[in-house]
């Protein structure tokens, strides 16, 4: 699986990367429909100190693209929420594709 990083007012990270890239590519090895993984990471400012990470995750794979954003106060965090929620995602679209 391709994957790329963007970043938003955010300095590049490699650990960052690494974390995303390892978890997509779990992601990628039990749905081998996924073709592409772009992780978003960028600040937002917020009231809150629990919020303002943001990690969103786009995934490429036949069909409609996937999408998953979440705001914590680390990016560790914001990447396992959606990483979490695609998973949901790709388990329903499989699901989907197994009653055609």
């Amino acid at each position: 699986m391709q994957v790329k990083f963007e970043y938003d007012e955010v300095t590049a990270s490699q650990p960052l990367e690494d974390m995303a890239k390892e978890k997509l590519e779990q992601l990628g090895s039990k749905y081998d429909m996924v073709i592409r993984g772009d992780v978003f990471f960028k600040l937002e400012n917020t009231t809150s100190d629990e919020t303002g990470k943001i990690c969103n995750i786009r995934l490429s794979l036949p069909g409609p693209r996937l999408f998953a954003e979440a705001s914590h106060d680390n990016f560790e965090d914001s990447i396992s929420e959606s990483i979490n929620d695609l998973e949901r995602q790709l388990r329903k679209r499989k699901e989907k594709m197994k009653d055609h």
